[in-house]
């Protein structure tokens, strides 16, 4: 079952990876809020097509906890995307794609808090290792910024979104039990849902990128990969090894993010990427090979 998980789980952050480029090459080409509305639209679509007969079938249990789905879709889907997307337009993808390596700490921080959930010594290692390299990456590699907390906008809004995926994940424990293809689709109606209030503020300030070839590319990708495949696999693997273990491996996703944006966007590699990429990966073996073998949150 954990073979199957890690695989579940490094699909996942492959496909969250590029979703951070993605989101960079939408720079320009089709604004923030179209592209979260219009993402949610194309998942949406897929759901009604593929998923609609499941769907009826657990319809008196997604009406018992509609207002929790809804919330899911609200808060892990549109929120955090909405926060990603924007913050793209200040800081880089390479940047964007290393900070979500602080998401695994904050679950742990959330899980210890609300739920006194325990982490071994190597785990708490391993999570302190992994968000220096967060905060080298959000400092560019100058550590006197992080004595002045000057901070790119940018990065300061994808720390908001790390905190909102990570609250996400936290309370995936209360998510109720029924088909994986009902769970998706009443998040993903609350994330349309949510996502349209945002689409109009972005239109009357006239900041609307409406897509052109490029962006329904990116549209097409996010609304596909990112939003359905990713949250299924991700739900599932969550589900399999605990929120704690299966929130290391967002640490993969500035790997695969931070190749992709060198070959696919053309961003610079710097030393300071680097040292932050190696502190990320050093954490999630230590606290990975560290985990309490007893238990699996």
């Amino acid at each position: 079952m954990n073979s199957r998980a890690y695989f579940y789980l490094c699909v996942t952050s492959l496909f969250w990876g590029a979703n951070s480029v993605a989101g960079k090459l939408a720079v320009g080409h089709v604004s923030p809020m179209v592209l979260t509305t219009f993402r949610w639209i194309v998942a949406l679509s897929i759901i009604l097509i593929l998923m609609l007969p499941q769907v009826k079938r657990d319809w008196p249990m997604i009406r018992r906890h509609w207002l929790q789905l809804l919330l899911y879709g609200v808060f892990g889907f549109t929120a955090f995307n909405a926060l990603l997307y924007t913050a793209l337009g200040y800081t880089s993808a390479i940047n964007a794609v290393i900070e979500q390596a602080g998401i695994p700490m904050l679950i742990f921080v959330f899980n210890f808090l609300l739920f006194r959930i325990q982490a071994s010594a190597a785990q708490v290692l391993g999570f302190t290792v992994t968000l220096v390299g967060v905060l080298v990456t959000a400092a560019h590699g100058e550590f006197s910024a992080l004595a002045e907390l000057e901070f790119n906008v940018g990065d300061a809004l994808m720390l908001g979104a790390c905190i909102v995926y990570a609250a996400y994940t936290v309370s995936l424990r209360w998510k109720p039990e029924m088909h994986w293809q009902s769970f998706i689709a009443a998040p993903a109606f609350g994330a349309l849902l949510s996502a349209i209030p945002l689409f109009f503020w972005e239109l009357s300030r006239g900041a609307a990128i409406f897509p052109d070839t490029t962006g329904w590319a990116v549209v097409l990708y996010a609304g596909i990969f990112p939003s359905l495949l990713s949250q299924v696999l991700y739900v599932r693997g969550v589900e399999m090894i605990g929120a704690n273990r299966a929130g290391l491996f967002i640490n993969a996703i500035p790997v695969f993010g931070t190749i992709l944006s060198v070959v696919l966007v053309g961003e610079t590699m710097h030393v300071f990427h680097i040292f932050a990429l190696l502190l990320v990966l050093g954490g999630i073996a230590i606290a990975e090979w560290g985990r309490p073998k007893e238990k699996n949150t």
